[in-house]
């Protein structure tokens, strides 16, 4: 640990030696001896002082934790000497609190002591944190001397964003030819009823419907929808970041991402991620378990990096957009690159769906700040109408909209609109 002196060593030394040159000065011997004691203070101070050596680190219960749950963590500290008074300051990022207690701490250690002090955490918001790092200052019994170090033990704490209410997802209109949880508009073996038909030799005799063939003096056979899964790729627009007072448009998109993707993986659908902005990222369509941990860890990687060059679909691996995938497009509609690019999707005939982060823009004083916000509505309608002649639901979903409700919009939209011509 680095030594330095103390204010207090500073001060006894200065009144030391003011005692003792006025005593030279003044021939007043009755004043070196008033300065006596501060000298053999000193003296016995610093000689009887020696470097702690503290031994300090962060014990994290656990590297993965929950938007807004609290984590439990652990300082540890040792150390060889006494130690008079031990200060410590836990640097933690931006995003990062602790519970119940402040970030410093203060304490008393005799030698050999090894103490363990239990914190509680608390990530205000997703994200990757880095903690570690540790301020730490001791003081001797006299507080003459005082020892600092900076202990960074690099610890990263992973925080998954908080789930949307959500209990219903958008169909997709075509399915793959595996086993799965959506109904496919084809017929063929499957639990869903689709329809009747003449009985042609080959037929199964468990798919004769008996009462229909009664009513009818001639056998017919059920047809019913088969169970099949679905490729969906999340396409999350990280161009631009509108940000409130206690509003996030790249936040919610995360956590509304985190949660689509949690709910179709349930459904044995396969689920690629695409973050389209300044920085491409993806990750190849999967299912399973591990295929959930891999894109809520790519989505704590999402981030807005500023970029003035034109991108279009082009640059996104062919393998990572299956063909009949479900595209689904979380944006805020500010940025048209990334607008531009569902359009390119739409004309190469994938499944687009665009759920609209609404930013909330408050409305200014003046009448000029008033039409401009007038203006730039009316833009946002006609993104929305064009969007959706191409056949593209929109989900317009704002903070006083739930999700669910939001994704509603959508549905009845793909139920009544007639197929678009692209």
């Amino acid at each position: 640990m680095k030594r330095r002196a103390s204010p207090r060593l500073e001060g006894y030394a200065v009144l030391a030696a003011v005692g003792l040159v006025a005593a030279l000065a003044l021939r007043r011997p009755e004043l070196a001896i008033v300065a006596a004691p501060l000298a053999l203070l000193l003296t016995v101070g610093t000689r009887l002082a020696a470097d702690p050596n503290v031994e300090i680190g962060l014990l994290l219960t656990t590297d993965r934790t929950l938007e807004g749950a609290e984590t439990e963590a652990q300082i540890s500290i040792r150390t060889a000497a006494a130690v008079d008074r031990l200060e410590v300051l836990l640097d933690l990022p931006a995003g990062v609190e602790t519970v119940g207690r402040g970030p410093a701490l203060a304490v008393r250690l005799w030698p050999d002591e090894e103490r363990t002090i239990p914190l509680r955490l608390r990530c205000t918001r997703w994200g990757l944190y880095g903690l570690g790092e540790i301020e730490v200052r001791a003081w001797d019994r006299f507080r003459l001397l005082v020892w600092e170090a900076h202990i960074d033990r690099p610890q990263t704490l992973k925080a998954y964003p908080s789930a949307e209410s959500l209990s219903r997802i958008v169909p997709p209109v075509e399915t793959q030819a595996f086993a799965g949880s959506e109904v496919a508009r084809v017929k063929g073996e499957g639990i869903e009823y689709a329809d009747i038909r003449d009985y042609v030799p080959g037929d199964r005799v468990r798919s004769i419907n008996w009462r229909a063939s009664a009513r009818r003096s001639t056998l017919v056979v059920n047809e019913r929808h088969p169970e099949r899964n679905a490729d969906v790729v999340l396409f999350i627009d990280s161009f631009v970041d509108v940000r409130g007072r206690d509003h996030s448009t790249l936040d919610d998109a995360v956590r509304a991402t985190a949660t689509l993707a949690g709910l179709y993986l349930d459904r044995r659908d396969r689920v690629g991620l695409v973050s389209f902005g300044g920085i491409l990222r993806w990750l190849q369509p999967g299912m399973g378990l591990m295929q959930r941990f891999r894109l809520i860890e790519t989505l704590l990687e999402t981030g807005v990096a500023p970029t003035y060059t034109w991108r279009d679909v082009n640059v996104i691996p062919p393998r990572i957009l299956p063909p009949k995938a479900l595209v689904l497009g979380v944006t805020p509609l500010v940025d048209l690159r990334f607008v531009t690019a569902l359009e390119n999707l739409r004309a190469r005939s994938f499944d687009v769906v665009a759920i609209e982060v609404d930013p909330v823009v408050e409305a200014g004083t003046s009448d000029l700040e008033r039409i401009a916000q007038r203006l730039w509505m009316l833009e946002r309608e006609v993104l929305r109408a064009r969007l959706e002649a191409l056949g593209i639901g929109i989900a317009r979903w704002s903070a006083d909209v739930p999700l669910e409700a939001a994704l509603e919009e959508v549905r009845t939209y793909r139920r009544f609109a007639r197929l678009a011509r692209v």
